[in-house]
């Protein structure tokens, strides 16, 4: 029998997606799509949840101004693992609950993690890019196999990376705020500061949430610690990185090269750095595999009704807001 709680989902991509559509059909008859594709905020996502129960949301910011306005609502579940859109503080305040489930997406974004270095280390954006420009240069690379990988943030998909990273037997590098002593043992990872992180890696790749003890994590000061042929990978959140400051390093030649899925301004407007030769970038298309959008949903899906979930899928349900830090992502 279908559950007859009343749905919004504000996401426009799990609202086109027929197989989301339909096991969340399965299992609840009233449910209100996003199928004009509407880019929701302020007074229109307000209107749009009016009157309904249980939210389906991705990328939408959710405060203390959308809840106070609409008591009704009892659950939000959220579709992807980033919660940094979600005044999670005030939505205690409010008793709505937050359905959502870290690392559903892991395989996904560590692959592209993987991708980027791979991409980076060989040049082929660039070679590519010449090449469509009918100019041939045969670009040296450099392998990926035995170099130094420093990973901020071990948690769902920092964890999944060291695990893609073996078979190229790279000496990996962690830095964590939280401890995973049996993990690093099993996994010959090396935990340590983040200042012997970015001095000694060969490749650094963020894979932390965004929130207060993240934000510009890698400050220009931090960056300028960084080996000169060093690269940097973001597939996590914008916000982590000061670009400003690793604009000027890759300009500069102070810096190897980057590779961003991710930015403080999505979509990013500063062309000057888009465009450098050693700077590659994609449009947040960390998750987005098949695969991680189909695991993404059915999490959203079952965190729709937390309160009966059980108890081996609640983990990172509802957690405190200070437990919400690196080794969640």
């Amino acid at each position: 029998m279908k559950n007859d709680a009343s749905i919004a989902v504000t996401s426009r991509s799990f609202s086109r997606h027929p197989v989301l559509r339909e096991e969340l059909l399965e299992r609840y008859s009233n449910v209100r799509f996003n199928d004009e594709g509407l880019a929701l905020e302020g007074e229109q996502l307000i209107a749009y949840v009016r009157g309904r129960k249980k939210l389906i949301t991705a990328l939408e910011k959710v405060d203390e101004s959308f809840l106070a306005v609409l008591p009704e609502l009892e659950v939000i579940s959220k579709y992807g693992v980033g919660t940094d859109m979600l005044d999670k503080e005030a939505m205690v305040r409010h008793g709505v609950r937050l359905g959502w489930e870290g690392g559903v997406n892991r395989r996904s974004v560590s692959e592209l993690a993987l991708g980027f270095m791979l991409a980076m280390l060989r040049v082929t954006p660039l070679a590519n890019r010449e090449i469509r420009e009918g100019i041939w240069k045969n670009r040296k690379g450099h392998s990926l196999s035995d170099r130094t990988v420093g990973i901020i943030g071990c948690g769902h998909i920092g964890k999944d990376l060291v695990g893609l990273l073996r078979a190229f037997g790279c000496k990996v590098l962690s830095h964590d705020v939280l401890d995973f002593p049996d993990f690093y043992a099993l996994n010959d990872v090396t935990p340590t500061d983040l200042h012997e992180l970015l001095s000694t890696s060969d490749i650094v790749t963020l894979h932390v949430p965004l929130d207060e003890s993240t934000r510009n994590i890698l400050s220009a000061d931090r960056l300028a610690m960084m080996k000169p042929d060093a690269l940097l990978i973001n597939t996590a959140r914008g916000g982590l990185v000061d670009e400003v400051a690793l604009k000027g390093l890759l300009q500069d030649n102070r810096l190897g090269g980057a590779a961003f899925d991710v930015f403080a301004e999505e979509p990013p407007s500063d062309t000057d750095l888009l465009i450098l030769p050693n700077f590659f970038a994609t449009p947040h298309v960390g998750g987005s595999s098949e695969e991680g959008i189909l695991a993404m949903g059915r999490a959203a899906i079952r965190g729709l009704d937390i309160n009966s979930l059980p108890v081996s899928e609640q983990q990172g349900i509802n957690e405190p807001v200070s437990s919400q830090r690196y080794g969640r992502k």
